[in-house]
């Protein structure tokens, strides 16, 4: 792939020598920061990010407006999957998008904690969904921690009601 055909730079911003900010920056900005990664090298970690999350290549060239809320979801997700993290934070990860798609993306961070091998740290207001992916619970409450302990036994019997 030369430079006018990579994913940092369109045909027509290399013909014309124009310094647009590439659309795929927002994936790609971490390796550039962290120098994880050669020039060379972000495009191809870019795509397999993008693979993982279940999107095509095609959408490192599409701006943020062009994506729906749940493949705005999966762009976030790709976008901390390119530095091949141990440890994934997912702060309200499903709080605004429709149950369908909150499902969709539940299973696809169930599947990346399998085949990645990743500790996740969830934090949600939505207990149901807390239920169905934590292993263990910690229950805060104007910011301090109250509660820690397996997820089952936490909803079975909350020590603090």
């Amino acid at each position: 792939m030369d430079d006018c055909e990579s994913l940092s730079h369109s045909k027509w911003e290399c013909k014309y020598h124009v310094a647009f900010i590439p659309k795929c920056r927002i994936l790609a900005e971490p390796l550039r920061v962290h120098r994880r990664a050669s020039a060379a090298e972000i495009d191809r970690i870019v795509i397999d990010a993008l693979d993982r999350v279940g999107l095509d290549r095609t959408a490192a060239r599409r701006y943020p407006h062009q994506f729906s809320g749940g493949q705005r979801q999966r762009i976030s997700i790709a976008r901390a999957l390119v530095l091949q993290p141990a440890l994934l934070i997912c702060d309200e990860p499903t709080s605004a998008l429709d149950v369908s798609i909150q499902a969709q993306i539940l299973d696809l961070l169930a599947e990346l904690r399998r085949s990645l091998n990743l500790a996740m740290l969830f934090i949600s207001h939505d207990l149901a969904v807390v239920r169905q992916v934590c292993d263990r619970v910690g229950v805060m409450r104007d910011g301090r921690l109250l509660e820690v302990g397996e997820t089952d036994q936490v909803f079975r019997n909350p020590q603090d009601s």
